[in-house]
């Protein structure tokens, strides 16, 4: 029984140690670090400890005095402190935090990684069976085969490759043309959930489909990878679609999106050309993009903007707010049928394509334009040719949105392109893109003056040879688009392709350039610039308000002798803690260097006091400084080290 005792005592003294050595050494460095670093940290001081007390008391056995022992106690007390801090710094500069997980973190998520692994070898081997191993390796450049191949695998891939070969196919901007054509024939197909499935989901996000639905069609009017779609009728008759998501989708997508960064990680490692087009970026807008569409309630968010700036040519379902969850949307129902299926239909209602054609390149205009939001996936699977003979927008997961200030931007440049001007083409462009940190400005509106004149001037017709000469002059300048513009033309090549398909020889850039004129004449009638003038005036009206007392405050301050400039340094937060940060780090260096000077001078000393027969009271203090020096610098490298 009393070695029981003895025992559990030891090791709860030993666990009291060990988290006294952790805490103290995770505050002294004023940092923190994950749990189980610092309790190897903790443990480590814990068991050195003994050793170094017992050397510094060795000497004293049979001295009775209680002063030296209690101060040569402290002294290894804080040697071993010492230790686990130490510990704590090196391991912070080799295996920075967050760098590698911790094995907590293996222990509780082992069974994920396991199914992601197999995935990860599965996606793997599909790339490799389809030859694309050098490419992977960046051994080898892309090719026209090497596109083929890629679109294979990606679709053999699942899901997420399907849609990433998708969003891929609309990027002329970093992809060669042989990619973009062979990635545009990826289809977005999937055999239909059954029935007791769907209703579980309805279920689970509305309750019994009985209390909301009067009539609910068990065959669905569309399947794809993420949800298909069901016609419904209300309690209150009205008749409406119900867009439900797949069951298990969000975890298979998540599975599919992380392996996707972490190839695109690689690839941008390994392969230059993969730098070039920037894959980890576009993989991890991929990513967001496709997130949101997987929550329904964003979509129904979008579609609600979508319609608040919509004209009667163009018709935006309405969606049901009460009925829409993040698996579950409700919207009003098109009858109609889908662009890409609506040539009979078009042909014998003696429908103009090009008319429909130019209605449906206007909307998407004036969306990018002069809304600022915008569908940013307007494929012939998601425009709808009505009953009527209108046309109608679907499937808002995917949705653009410019500020008033890009707006601005691509308007000035659309009227710049209008008159010919290079120099304000250029100015706007430079708005509009990330410029790199030397740019020859005279060289680049040089460089947009012949584009311009190329596919811009007297006789030419412009093509989308434009975009393509567009994109390689941002390559050679080292531009960097934001997301937000590739947006844009990404819904522009995407509609391009539908617009081709509708109306054979339609021209999208020169329908383009005539809707910038009509905007151009919108821009420049008197109402209009009456408009714009009551606008800027009354943006200034509070400013010109004020002036003149502003004014007659300077002039009798000049007068009196009293004026006087204040300046604020540092008005900024994050400017003040910068500073303040770095004086500190200053600071301790400092200190530590004094403490160190100090205590070399002290151990130096032989003659004063002695507390043991080989140490003086001066060494004992030397020996202290010693340690302040080392807890002050290992401070500093903490800060130094960490990321």
């Amino acid at each position: 029984m009393n070695g029981s005792a003895t025992v559990l005592a030891f090791l709860i003294g030993t666990a009291i140690s060990t988290w006294v050595m952790a805490y103290g050494a995770r505050s002294l460095l004023d940092a923190r670090f994950p749990l189980f670093r610092t309790l190897v940290a903790g443990a480590t001081g814990q068991a050195v400890a003994s050793p170094i007390i017992g050397a510094l008391l060795g000497d004293l056995r049979g001295d009775r005095h209680p002063v030296p022992l209690l101060w040569l106690v402290c002294l290894g007390f804080a040697c071993a402190l010492l230790v686990s801090m130490t510990i704590l710094v090196l391991w912070e500069a080799f295996v920075p935090t967050g760098t590698v997980p911790s094995p907590l973190h293996w222990l509780g998520g082992a069974r994920s990684r396991i199914a992601r692994t197999r995935r990860y070898r599965r996606i793997s081997f599909i790339f490799l069976r389809h030859g694309l191993g050098p490419y992977l390796r960046g051994r080898a450049r892309p090719s026209t085969s090497a596109a083929r191949s890629f679109t294979r695998a990606l679709e053999e891939g699942g899901v997420v490759f399907v849609k990433l070969g998708q969003v891929l196919s609309t990027r002329r901007d970093v992809l060669p043309p042989e990619f973009v054509e062979e990635l545009g024939r990826l289809q977005d197909a999937a055999s239909p959930v059954p029935w007791p499935e769907i209703e579980r989901v309805v279920r689970e996000e509305l309750g019994d489909p009985a209390d909301v639905f009067a009539s609910f069609d068990r065959t669905p009017l569309a399947a794809a990878s993420i949800a298909q779609v069901h016609r419904a009728t209300l309690r209150s008759g009205e008749e409406v679609v119900v867009k439900i998501q797949r069951p298990g989708v969000r975890a298979v997508v998540e599975r599919d999106l992380d392996i996707t960064l972490r190839l695109a990680r690689t690839l941008h490692e390994r392969a230059g050309w993969a730098r070039a087009f920037g894959v980890v970026d576009l993989a991890a807008g991929f990513a967001t993009a496709l997130r949101e569409e997987l929550d329904f309630r964003v979509e129904a968010r979008n579609m609600a903007s979508v319609a608040a700036t919509a004209r009667g040519d163009v018709v935006i379902p309405r969606p049901h707010d009460g009925l829409c969850t993040s698996r579950v949307l409700v919207m009003q129902r098109l009858d109609g049928v889908a662009l890409g299926k609506a040539g009979p239909r078009i042909d014998s209602g003696g429908l103009d394509r090009t008319e429909l054609a130019r209605t449906l390149l206007d909307t998407v205009l004036r969306q990018i334009v002069m809304d600022g939001v915008f569908h940013a996936d307007p494929h012939p699977g998601n425009i709808m040719l009505l009953d009527d003979g209108r046309l109608g927008l679907i499937d808002f997961g995917s949705v653009g949105r410019l500020d008033t200030e890009l707006r601005g931007c691509l308007q000035r440049m659309l009227l710049a392109m209008n008159r010919g001007d290079a120099v304000a083409v250029t100015d706007a462009f430079l708005e509009v893109v990330a410029r790199p940190d030397e740019l020859d400005e005279q060289v680049l509106a040089r460089a947009l003056g012949a584009f311009m004149a190329r596919h811009l001037g007297p006789g030419t017709t412009p093509d989308m040879a434009m975009f393509t000469d567009l994109f390689r002059l941002v390559a050679r300048f080292d531009l960097a688009v934001p997301p937000e513009i590739a947006a844009v033309f990404r819904a522009l090549a995407t509609l391009e392709g539908g617009l081709a398909g509708l109306a054979p020889g339609f021209g999208i850039v020169a329908e383009a350039h005539a809707f910038g004129e009509t905007y151009l004449r919108e821009s420049l009638r008197p109402g209009s610039l009456r408009e714009a003038a009551n606008d800027e005036l009354l943006s200034l009206l509070p400013m010109l308000r004020r002036l003149p007392r502003r004014l007659d405050r300077i002039t009798a301050a000049a007068e009196a002798g009293r004026l006087s400039v204040n300046v604020r340094l540092f008005a900024d937060e994050s400017d003040r803690r910068t500073v303040t940060g770095l004086l500190q780090q200053v600071l301790l260096t400092i200190l530590a260097a004094t403490a160190g000077v100090m205590a070399v001078m002290l151990l130096g000393l032989k003659d004063g006091p002695a507390m043991t027969r080989d140490v003086t009271l001066f060494q004992f203090f030397g020996y202290c400084g010693l340690v302040i020096c080392s807890v002050l610098s290992l401070r500093v490298l903490t800060v130094i080290f960490r990321r």
